[in-house]
């Protein structure tokens, strides 16, 4: 095959398998994220969302499978890619402060052993500006609500300038004013250029944050345009016959 005839994909996962404890928790997963676009990843409880999402960043290591950013893999392209955990899964206990969680996304591009300075105090304090937190900088992570928390951290995602973020559940817990910042952000993202990958957990939303969707349980059931790949019949392949409610809802006025 010529250099050129490979479409250009941000992401690129071939038969991805994770087990713990020799049950699958995925199973033979392809996924092809092109550049460019906002993606949701759905599926039930259970269905190896955050799996996926900690396997193509290293995090956990598959049974099997290849995943590649950018064509090469994830530890060459690890500047390029930004990342916002579960809120959930950080200890919110620790003393720090605001500023300095979101410096903290500046080092992989100072190294752990050159402190932070001017620039990235100030490319800190642009990041909490855009997500509306600039009057919280010096305040201590612990005594922030839930939908603040994870503002916090896409600030820090946002320091890192990445060109391809991987997002877990931004939308949990938090207020509705925080969502719609939150969508916002993700949206003015794509409109940059940048590729990102959400897991999502509300499907009637689904059609208006996103472009593009994925279909999981543990399997990957389909993914593509959102116009093309969110259709009752997949949602059922996913979730079973516990999907009415969406067209039902869709037709109220």
């Amino acid at each position: 095959m010529g250099q050129n005839a490979a479409p250009s994909f941000a992401i690129q996962v071939t038969d991805l398998t994770v087990a713990y404890r020799e049950k699958p928790v995925l199973w033979d997963v392809d996924l092809e994220v092109p550049e460019g676009v906002l993606m949701a990843v759905v599926g039930p409880n259970g269905a190896g969302k955050t799996t996926l999402i900690k396997a193509i960043l290293g995090l956990l290591q598959p049974a099997a499978g290849q995943v590649l950013i950018r064509s090469k893999p994830y530890m060459e392209q690890r500047r390029l890619v930004g990342y916002v955990p579960q809120r959930g899964s950080v200890d919110w206990d620790f003393p720090t402060t605001v500023i300095d969680v979101v410096m903290m996304g500046r080092y992989g591009s100072l190294g752990w052993f050159k402190r932070p300075g001017k620039a990235e105090r100030q490319a800190a304090l642009e990041a909490l500006e855009k997500v509306g937190m600039s009057a919280f900088a010096k305040r201590q992570i612990s005594q922030l609500s839930g939908g603040q928390q994870q503002r916090v951290f896409l600030a820090r995602a946002l320091v890192q300038d990445a060109s391809i973020y991987f997002m877990d559940e931004p939308f949990q817990g938090v207020d509705a004013v925080t969502e719609r910042a939150i969508i916002a952000l993700l949206q003015e993202l794509r409109a940059a250029g940048k590729t990102v990958l959400v897991v999502h957990h509300d499907l009637q939303t689904v059609p208006e944050y996103f472009d593009w969707v994925m279909l999981i349980n543990v399997r990957r059931i389909a993914s593509g345009p959102v116009a093309e790949v969110f259709t009752d019949e997949n949602l059922r392949l996913a979730y079973g016959g516990r999907v009415a409610f969406l067209r039902e809802r869709e037709a109220k006025p």
